[in-house]
């Protein structure tokens, strides 16, 4: 079982690494026009660049229920019910997410058109069917932080009770004062904000898998 938070923890470290990658390519703009709303910052991304990073996401993506499911065991100690309601909303979010960073190749390859009656009416259909489900992943890394906050804050899972201030919707946030503050880095975490935090939260699970696996081959030692 200790074996199984230490692999699980490195999927989700792959998970979002790859798809920070793949968002990265799809998404920088050196002018960080990605604040101002619309896809204007996709202009004068190169088709290469926009593939390269189609299929580093969505491929990435697809790996991102196996950390969930690495959630799911970190927090099981503290209540089982909690955890694997963590577990089925996180994977049904990044499920979805697969679909939507899926659609950003094309959305890229529409803003290198010029512009036309036609190209507004495609972009406007873009919005109601794909910008929706960006909606559907924030409410679920919402919800999933509240059950992390909740049983971290218990003292019986595996991270200690301080870990309930890493979970990924505060990182999330913290993104976006680390752009307010500082413009020149910030611009670069932005456009892939999830991941970032993603990253983080499972690099600190990574190291409490660790710890709990020691302490799991101590006890069978003693016993």
């Amino acid at each position: 079982m200790q074996n199984k938070l230490i692999f699980t923890a490195l999927i989700g470290l792959l998970a979002a690494t790859l798809v920070g990658m793949g968002e990265y390519l799809l998404h920088y703009d050196a002018q960080a026009r990605f604040t101002e709303g619309g896809y204007d910052f996709m202009q004068g991304i190169s088709t290469s660049r926009s593939t390269a990073g189609h299929f580093l996401g969505v491929f990435g993506a697809t790996l991102y229920p196996i950390g969930c499911y690495h959630i799911f065991q970190m927090l099981r100690p503290a209540n089982h019910r909690w955890a694997f309601s963590a577990f089925l909303i996180g994977t049904f979010g990044f499920i979805v997410g697969v679909v939507w960073i899926g659609s950003r190749a094309s959305i890229s390859a529409l803003m290198q058109l010029p512009a036309s009656a036609d190209i507004e009416a495609l972009i406007a259909l873009y919005d109601l069917r794909y910008e929706t489900l960006l909606q559907v992943i924030r409410i679920t890394t919402l919800v999933v932080s509240v059950i992390i906050i909740k049983l971290c804050l218990s003292g019986r899972s595996h991270y200690p009770k301080w870990m309930a201030i890493f979970n990924p919707i505060l990182l999330i946030v913290a993104n976006f004062i680390l752009f307010a503050i500082v413009p020149s880095v910030g611009k670069h975490t932005m456009p892939i904000a999830l991941n970032v935090a993603f990253f983080i939260f499972f690099a600190l699970s990574l190291v409490f898998a660790v710890k709990a696996q020691t302490s799991g081959a101590n006890s069978q030692e003693l016993s």
